[in-house]
Parts: C-alpha cells; sequence; structure tokens
C-alpha cells in the first residue's frame, strides 16, 4: 500500500556534505545534554556526585567549544547548499531573515556560552582539567566578584542558545510535517 505521505524534495537538491551533518547532529546532541545536566546539577546539594557533574559539564563545554570551531572551519571552506529554488521563493521575507539570523546567532552562542562558562569556572577559581589530565589556562583571573558577575551571562546565554535551537527544531518540523518539502532530508545522511 502507498504512503499518503509525499515530499516535494527535489531529488537533485544538494545535500549537506557528510561532515557537515554529522557534526550538525552531533553539535546538537551535545547541547541539549549538556544543558539538560547544567540544569539538573545546579540544584543538587554539595557532594561527590555534584563535583563529578560540574567536571564533566566543563568538559562537555570545552569539547563543545572545539567541535564549535571545526563546523565553522568546516563552514567557512564548504559552501553549504542554497536553498532550494522553490522552498526560497514560497518563503515571506521575515522567513529568510528568521532563517539567516538563527543561524548567524546560533554560532554566536556556541562559542559565547562555553567561553563565558570557561572566564566563570576561571573567576571561581576552579580551573578546568579537561578528562582530569588536560589543565587549561585560567580564561580570566581568580576574582570571586567577577565570578559573580559572570555566573548570570552564562546562564542567560545557555538559555538563549537552548531557545535558538528549539526554534531551529521547529522550523525544521514545519518544513517536514506542515510544507512536506522534504527540506531536512538535505541534513540527513543518504544518497543524492
Amino acid at each position: 500500500m502507498a504512503s499518503n505521505h509525499t515530499s516535494s524534495f527535489d531529488a537533485g537538491t544538494k545535500r549537506y556534505s557528510l561532515t557537515a551533518i554529522v557534526l550538525h547532529w552531533v553539535l546538537g546532541a551535545a547541547l541539549l545534554g549538556i544543558f539538560a545536566v547544567g540544569l539538573y546539577m545546579t540544584d543538587l546539594p554539595f557532594s561527590p556526585t555534584r563535583l563529578k557533574l560540574y567536571n564533566w559539564h566543563k568538559w562537555a563545554g570545552v569539547t563543545i567549544l572545539v567541535l564549535s570551531a571545526l563546523r565553522l572551519l568546516w563552514r567557512l571552506t564548504h559552501r553549504p547548499p542554497a536553498l532550494p529554488g522553490k522552498i526560497s521563493k514560497a518563503m515571506p521575507a521575515w522567513q529568510h531573515w528568521a532563517h539567516h539570523g538563527t543561524h548567524h546567532a546560533l554560532y554566536a552562542l556556541f562559542f559565547l556560552v562555553p567561553l563565558i562558562g570557561w572566564a566563570y569556572s576561571s573567576a571561581s577559581g576552579f580551573p578546568i582539567v579537561v578528562f582530569g589530565v588536560l589543565p587549561l589556562p585560567d580564561f580570566v583571573p581568580v576574582d570571586k566578584a567577577l565570578a559573580e558577575m559572570i555566573k548570570p551571562f552564562h546562564e542567560l546565554t545557555a538559555f538563549a542558545l537552548i531557545g535558538l535551537a528549539g526554534l531551529h527544531i521547529a522550523a525544521a518540523l514545519k518544513h517536514q510535517w506542515i510544507d512536506r518539502d522534504g527540506l531536512i532530508n538535505r541534513m540527513l545522511p543518504g544518497r543524492d
């Protein structure tokens, strides 16, 4: 029996490269994971578990920073496929603006959130030792007052990042389930 779901995804439409696809999904999963752990760990009482989670959170933040740098480098050296003509023409101007603005803001926050977290950790006097073996230099000098000033910015930018990621996911789902234009297929592994 044939499916009622039809997609107007043009088989000739270019997909993102496999490297871009892998970086996209790995970074997306890492962001959701680190955000969930960040929310959970802040309400824990002081304990070995809380200390372990804070260290894991820092390691994950450094990993996200490295992944973000790799993703940006890949993006700068490998032009992403343009929006398919049919989809681009069907989108109102505000959606084009939102599409580009959201992507630029996400890239900025990929770097801001972990860098602010690193600065907060350094100012608090808790250096980051990645995986317990690689000590990172302090990003800023130890200063408890500075740490208290930085802390809300780490939280605010993390919530902004997860909010924009949610908006990005909502737009992808709109294209998939409402517009049924198959746009999401460009970011899924497969053959052209």
